[in-house]
């Protein structure tokens, strides 16, 4: 899933470490981890949390992009 991020940066700002994140999140350090390295997509919920913590909007730390089609699949489709 092409969702990127900015939570590190983010993080790095506040001052805290992933422990420290995850607790105000309410979450483990891991699941932090997951998330700055793309290989965990966080709730809606979740994600909001954060975005609040951080004292940003949820666009600001989180961005989703796109897939663009392949071209074989475009040709399929028409």
């Amino acid at each position: 899933m092409p969702l990127y991020n900015r939570l590190k940066e983010y993080r790095a700002r506040l001052g805290v470490n992933q422990q420290e994140l995850g607790a105000l999140a309410g979450v483990s350090r891991q699941t932090i981890s997951q998330i700055e390295r793309g290989d965990y997509s966080p709730s809606v919920t979740l994600a909001l949390k954060l975005a609040k913590i951080c004292q940003v909007t949820v666009e600001d730390i989180f961005t989703y992009e796109e897939e663009a089609p392949h071209e074989e699949t475009i040709c399929k489709d028409r």
